[in-house]
């Protein structure tokens, strides 16, 4: 079974939810905060979303900037998605990061999620 299925159907370490979506913090953080946005309808990829899916992530993702402000008073973020095994996709039900960042949690943001092939971060 899909571990965010499962997640869902025992409404386990859930911090939000809508009709579409749900979200838990990451079980492996890369920042404090870090959680991620699931559609509660079991899909792999962010293309197979519906317009209503959509938007429910957007309003999520805007909730829990709210939330983090208050509870870690991040400096920036980023918002990822890995799509495919080849992208770094290890579960295949669709899910977005969003990391919180702070001021010197790495030597050098500069490029941000271009980091993901760290040869084609710095430009």
């Amino acid at each position: 079974m899909c571990i965010f299925c499962d997640k869902l159907r025992k409404n386990e370490e859930i911090i939000y939810q809508n009709d579409y979506v749900f979200v838990i913090y990451d079980a492996y953080p890369v920042t404090k905060g870090h959680c991620l946005i699931i559609p509660k309808r079991h899909i792999e990829s962010y293309f197979e979303l519906g317009n209503f899916e959509a938007n429910a992530i957007d309003e999520a993702l805007r909730y829990m900037k709210k939330i983090l402000e208050i509870e870690y008073q991040p400096e920036g973020y980023n918002i990822g998605v890995n799509c495919g095994e080849v992208a770094g996709q290890t579960v295949m039900h669709l899910h977005i990061h969003l990391i919180p960042r702070y001021r010197n949690d790495c030597e050098n943001p500069k490029g941000g999620i271009r980091g993901v092939i760290p040869e084609k971060q710095k430009y």
